[in-house]
């Protein structure tokens, strides 16, 4: 069976910056699985795997506008230190990526880049926005999502979300 739209795939990867760092990684024994087409991972990504089989590898390159894109300075933003609350001071230091929630209710991360007497600068770009990804990994599985994975937006089962 080949990757295409509504098939769950499980893979192993390795994600590696143009430094050589690996940044992530999935192996056999904990794969990535995703469905295909439905937006849960870049659409470059889900590109360069249309098409491949259980046991096909693969290594490609995303540039930085096809992965994340290019810093956005709109979404480093100066917040009120009180937003922070309870939030321990050793806790509230640069570099420190915190969960944070905006007043729809949605969860996302930001990375501190300045603590100040009464705000804080925080970067919400992705952490990876401007850098080259170099993936290489294999295939693992390829299966028909079912129909409440579908209805779920996720895999469900090993290396998914379980219910």
């Amino acid at each position: 069976m080949q990757i295409s739209n509504n098939k769950v795939v499980l893979l192993e990867y390795e994600l590696k910056i143009p430094t050589g760092e690996v940044v992530d990684k999935a192996d056999s024994n904990h794969p990535f699985a995703f469905i295909h087409g439905l937006g849960q991972t870049l659409p470059a990504f889900d590109e360069q795997l249309t098409g491949l089989k259980i046991g096909d590898t693969f290594a490609f390159q995303l540039s930085a506008n096809d992965a994340y894109g290019q810093m956005n300075e709109a979404d480093v933003v100066t917040i009120p230190k009180e937003i922070f609350g309870d939030l321990p001071e050793e806790e509230l230091v640069v570099g420190a990526e915190l969960p944070m929630q905006d007043g729809q209710g949605n969860h996302f991360y930001g990375i501190v880049q300045e603590v100040q007497e009464q705000f804080v600068i925080m970067d919400f770009n992705h952490p990876l926005v401007g850098q080259d990804l170099d993936f290489n990994g294999k295939i693992i599985e390829v299966r028909d999502a079912t129909p409440e994975e579908l209805a779920h937006g996720h895999a469900h089962g090993v290396g998914g979300h379980q219910h």
